[in-house]
């Protein structure tokens, strides 16, 4: 989610460069994950629901749980992965030096990040907005009742641009102000130095958790955006980037079959749905063509879970985010969520 200012052109034209200059040094970021017996994930900082510690100290969430399915893929073991927090202005830079081997992070799938840049998005895993969030005190019902407010949004994300658009187009005055990332950000809201936050919606949800009263500020009604969100890798290793996107389509395909955590093992011992069987690599050996075993799909949902499974304890209705699906919901629920069949 970066801006066009000056400033972000110039790093976004320096990391496509950066990307040039060490892809062939990492075109086989599958063996070089293999042979350190480690699958490396950027995840953003402190978001709770999607990339977080616990109080145990352990990583949870929505985003480490794709890195987990990425583990128990390759090895057969959730514990091979690994995650590291990257700011939004400093993610980009840590994917292109190989600090990480895949970003699981909130940016948005954009084309101007998905062209020259280095990158490749892998494919849609999250569809989300940009909204805003206010104290009920201010008895703000719409984002058009925002003219002249000064709003807070974290630095190196699309949010100003979205703002900037949004408010053009309908004649209102604001002041943006911008922190080095997302938490500074929220903290300045809540200490009053702005009127509004604004941020993807489900960043909202989750981090407004964070707030001294969460019950005193809401988000508004209106979504000014799309912001489709997934894994991204870099666009030098075109086998990494297949992979990564059969193991995200495995989960949802997971979903749409039947097959969960609990019984995908009934579901390989009995199942007679042809799909299912080539799915779980009972009649076919699909995971060779990915430079996988031929159990690596019936290993992230053993490990992991399906898709709906992955959404429900990290986002869902049930945890503390309390999300519905919406457009996360699958294809046949009238939601956007779909995999290509495994066949």
């Amino acid at each position: 989610m970066t801006s066009r200012t000056p400033l972000s052109t110039a790093l976004t034209v320096a990391t496509a460069a950066l990307f040039a200059s060490l892809g062939a040094a990492h075109a086989g970021t599958l063996e070089d994950v293999k042979q350190r017996e480690v699958v490396r994930c950027g995840t953003s900082p402190n978001n709770p629901g999607f990339a977080f510690t616990d109080s145990a100290g352990k990583q949870r969430g929505f985003d480490v749980d794709f890195c987990r399915a990425l583990s128990a893929a390759i090895f057969g073991d959730v514990a091979k992965a690994e995650t590291k927090v990257a700011e939004p202005r400093d993610a980009f830079t840590v994917l292109a030096t190989a600090g990480v081997d895949v970003l699981t992070h909130r940016f948005t799938w954009s084309f101007n990040r998905d062209n020259g840049a280095g990158l490749e998005f892998t494919q849609a895993l999250f569809y989300d907005g940009q909204g805003f969030m206010v104290r009920k005190s201010a008895n703000v019902k719409s984002v058009n009742e925002l003219n002249g407010a000064t709003i807070c949004a974290a630095q190196g994300t699309t949010t100003e641009l979205n703002v900037a658009d949004y408010f053009r187009q309908r004649k209102l005055t604001y002041k943006i102000v911008t922190f080095n990332g997302t938490d500074p950000a929220r903290l300045a809201y809540d200490e009053g130095r702005c009127d509004a936050w604004t941020n993807d919606r489900g960043s909202l949800a989750s981090r407004g958790q964070g707030l001294k009263n969460p019950a005193e500020h809401l988000i508004l009604p209106e979504t000014i955006s799309k912001e489709p969100v997934g894994p991204i890798v870099r666009d030098s290793d075109p086998k990494w980037a297949h992979l990564v996107r059969w193991v995200m389509f495995a989960t949802i395909a997971a979903e749409e079959l039947g097959i969960t955590s609990e019984n995908v093992d009934e579901m390989k011992a009995s199942s007679t749905n042809p799909e299912v069987k080539r799915f779980l690599g009972v009649s076919d050996d699909l995971g060779q063509k990915l430079g996988l075993s031929r159990d690596w799909a019936y290993n992230i949902v053993k490990l992991v879970g399906n898709y709906g499974e992955i959404f429900d304890r990290n986002l869902g209705a049930k945890s503390p985010i309390g999300l519905s699906r919406g457009l996360n919901g699958l294809w046949k629920d009238g939601g956007l969520v779909i995999a290509p069949p495994f066949r």
